[in-house]
């Protein structure tokens, strides 16, 4: 990192669809005596960040005044208020980019992800991660390992969304588990799945470059669906997979109508489904097979009290590699490319350097 007294706390700015600029924002202050202030190594991009960029709104959310992109982040703790004692200037962070009211019902049982009143970064109208400078509380942020990297840090963020969902989805040893989807997170939900002991991992996708790498990552089978019925590729697909009376769970991380259809005559019956990705508002359901079958549908957002733990944990531990879904990093004034990058398709993860960042270099090649 640059020298911190010196150091830029310049941020990338999301104006409205497709404007973006790079502003130098006042460094934050730490005003409670419980926070800390970190300067942000690296910082993923989200679906949901591009989102905000090509259409300016995420349902109900709208950017109506500019608003500072990013959420996925690890950095450095630099400062720290009075009553912190669990970290220290020069801890590296995986950051929770969230600050719930703390005193709801939800809040109070543990689902603050559910807060009426959360402050989520990047999120209208609050501000994102990507910027030089974050103030966080501290139990907000999680000691790296010394084995673990920044740039592993800042793919917490999604492998704990992954592991939220399959939390809600009660996947068992022995379990057989489809997931829909073959993004970042339907990727990060087949490791983790296959870490909480599934013996079989469906992976699910339109293109066949993803299903390849699912292949060699956590899934224990792929399927590629056709242009055929909901009904046709369940049945398809439980055949090729060997999955006899439907799968013990399905989740869902794209959002695709199709797809959702599918997931829904894939389940046996008791069984359970989990919609983890964000596509239309409204969508045609089946919701006869639901009932029928009497299965268990449950949404699932963000992420709760404990799955950022055992995110680095399965870090740690390696039985998740996070590593190989980066597919490189790029300098912070290149971020506006690396947004178009990923709309178009390319690679998996992108990761940007913070502004203070001076080790910024390509990881890999996926």
């Amino acid at each position: 990192m640059a020298e911190i007294a010196e150091a830029s706390n310049l941020s990338f700015v999301l104006n409205k669809p497709f404007d973006v600029k790079f502003e130098q924002k006042p460094k934050p202050s730490i005003e409670s005596p419980h926070d800390v202030l970190v300067a942000i190594n690296y910082t993923g991009i989200c679906g949901s960040d591009v989102h905000y960029w090509v259409e300016g709104r995420i349902g109900s959310f709208v950017v109506d005044s500019p608003m500072v992109l990013g959420h996925e982040s690890a950095g450095t703790i630099v400062a720290v208020g009075s009553a912190v004692k669990t970290l220290k200037a020069g801890d590296r962070v995986a950051i929770e980019p969230g600050k719930p009211c703390r005193y709801c019902t939800p809040c109070l049982a543990g689902h603050y992800n559910l807060c009426d009143d959360m402050r989520f970064a990047a999120t209208p109208p609050y501000d994102g991660t990507l910027t030089g400078f974050w103030t966080s509380p501290e139990d907000f942020c999680y000691k790296l390992p010394e084995h673990v990297t920044l740039q592993e840090g800042a793919l917490v963020e999604p492998l704990a969304v992954a592991v939220h969902i399959v939390k809600q989805a009660e996947i068992k040893p022995g379990h057989t588990v489809v997931v829909m989807g073959a993004g970042p997170v339907g990727l990060l939900c087949c490791a983790v799945a296959k870490a909480y002991g599934a013996s079989k991992v469906v992976s699910v996708d339109i293109q066949p470059a993803r299903l390849e790498f699912a292949a060699s990552f956590a899934a224990t089978h792929t399927f590629t669906p056709e242009r055929v019925s909901a009904e046709e590729n369940a049945a398809r697909l439980l055949k090729e997979a060997g999955i006899v009376g439907g799968a013990d769970a399905v989740i869902d991380a794209s959002g695709a109508e199709p797809s959702i259809q599918t997931s829904i005559h894939v389940v046996r019956r008791g069984g359970v489904y989990v919609q983890g990705g964000m596509g239309k508002p409204d969508i045609n359901f089946p919701i006869m097979a639901l009932c029928v079958k009497e299965v268990t549908a449950k949404g699932s957002f963000r992420y709760s009290s404990g799955d950022y733990k055992l995110a680095v944990e399965f870090l740690s531990s390696g039985k998740v590699d996070v590593k190989r879904l980066i597919t490189g990093t790029v300098k912070f004034e290149d971020a506006e490319q690396a947004f178009k990058d990923v709309r178009a398709g390319k690679g998996i993860k992108v990761l940007i350097a913070g502004p203070n960042e001076k080790s910024c270099r390509c990881i890999g090649g996926h």
